[in-house]
């Protein structure tokens, strides 16, 4: 969470950071009106009401720190995006395949209703979140709330969501070599 607390005149504050591509980029998976609503809208509104001191802190802050992560793991979309390295590995040892993979993923998404997020652990397991909370093992994490699949439907979106994977920041994060919390 180092990039994403400053302090300002003793005061802890909370930053957004910036997307590492525009906006249209992850089309046609994620829209740039889906972006403008969920990073310029939504994601923002939480560090906005955190540094405000509105609403509930704990729910605003870990609603940053998970949308921080969510963004820095997307590029742009390719028709065959498989993982490499040490997440297809950890993806092997624990499924077999990526295609096992994403069908587990995809049916433990499916039994979510209401407010959730959904992520590979740095060790192998599929687990939840319900609403914002913080967590320190997240190795892949999909925000599955409903504004996540604006203009579309949770199949689609799960289903598209791997050709925008960056497979080598997911990577960077398993080694502790990136710091988007």
């Amino acid at each position: 969470m180092r990039d994403l607390i400053t302090l300002t005149e003793g005061k802890k504050e909370l930053t957004l950071k910036k997307l590492p591509y525009s906006r249209n980029a992850l089309s046609p998976v994620l829209s740039k009106s889906n972006l403008d609503n969920h990073y310029g809208k939504l994601a923002k509104g939480y560090v906005d009401r955190y540094n405000k001191g509105q609403g509930d802190k704990s729910f605003n802050e870990a609603g940053a720190f998970l949308h921080n992560i969510l963004f820095a793991q997307f590029r742009a979309p390719r028709s065959s995006n498989a993982p490499i390295g040490p997440i297809k590995q950890l993806i092997d040892k624990h499924f077999g395949s990526f295609v096992d993979f994403k069908k587990d993923f995809k049916e433990e998404a499916m039994k979510l209703q209401g407010s959730n997020w959904i992520y590979l652990s740095k060790t192998g397991k599929i687990k939840t979140i319900h609403n914002h909370q913080k967590r320190t093992d997240i190795g892949l994490l999909i925000d599955w709330w409903e504004h996540a699949w604006l203009g579309t439907d949770k199949n689609k979106y799960i289903d598209s969501i791997w050709r925008i994977i960056d497979w080598e920041h997911i990577n960077k994060r398993l080694g502790g070599g990136v710091q988007d919390e």
